[in-house]
C-alpha cells in the first residue's frame, strides 16, 4: 500500500482530482508489483512557485509542469533504513496542467493523471534522458493510464 500525502494550501486542486490521483498513484504501485508499503507525498503550485524550485535545485529558470525530488538512492531509503519507504516530492504545476491539457487536445484531468503518474515514475527510478529509458517509460505510462481507464480522450 502507498500513502500519498497531498499539499494544496491554495486550493489549486479540487478532493475528487486528489483522490481520483491518489487512486492512479496506488494502482500504477500494484501495477509495478511493488510490496512495501510506502509514501510519497504531492504538491500543487502555480507558476511563480514551480519556477523557483525549478531554477533553485534544477539551475533552470522557467517554468515547468513537473518536478521531482527522489528520496531514495538506488536500493537505499535516505530517510532511515527501518523507516517506511519514502519514495519522495512529487510538485505539479496546475497553471501549466491546464495550459498543456489544451495544447495537447485533451482534458485537464487526463494531463493532471499523467503528470502525477510521470512524476511517480521518476520517484521509482524510471527517467527519460536516453532514447531507450523514454521509450520504456512513455510506454508504461500509456500501458498505466489505459489500464487505469484514462485515455486521450478524457
Amino acid at each position: 500500500m502507498i500513502n500519498v500525502d497531498f499539499l494544496d494550501d491554495d486550493g489549486f486542486a479540487d478532493e475528487k482530482e486528489k483522490s481520483e490521483i491518489e487512486s492512479l498513484i496506488q494502482f500504477a504501485y500494484d501495477h509495478l508489483d511493488e510490496k512495501d508499503d510506502a509514501e510519497v507525498s504531492i504538491s500543487f503550485v502555480d507558476q511563480e512557485e514551480i519556477q523557483s524550485i525549478n531554477r533553485d535545485y534544477r539551475n533552470k529558470d522557467a517554468v515547468t509542469d513537473v518536478i521531482s525530488f527522489a528520496m531514495e538512492d538506488e536500493e537505499d531509503n535516505l530517510i532511515h533504513e527501518e523507516a517506511l519507504r519514502t519514495l519522495g516530492d512529487i510538485i505539479i504545476c496546475t497553471d501549466r496542467a491546464s495550459e498543456q491539457a489544451k495544447d495537447y487536445g485533451h482534458s485537464y484531468k487526463r494531463e493532471l493523471m499523467f503528470l502525477s503518474l510521470h512524476g511517480f515514475l521518476h520517484l521509482l527510478g524510471y527517467d527519460h534522458m536516453e532514447a531507450e529509458e523514454e521509450k520504456e517509460m512513455n510506454g508504461l505510462q500509456d500501458e498505466i493510464l489505459e489500464a487505469f481507464g484514462i485515455t486521450r480522450e478524457d
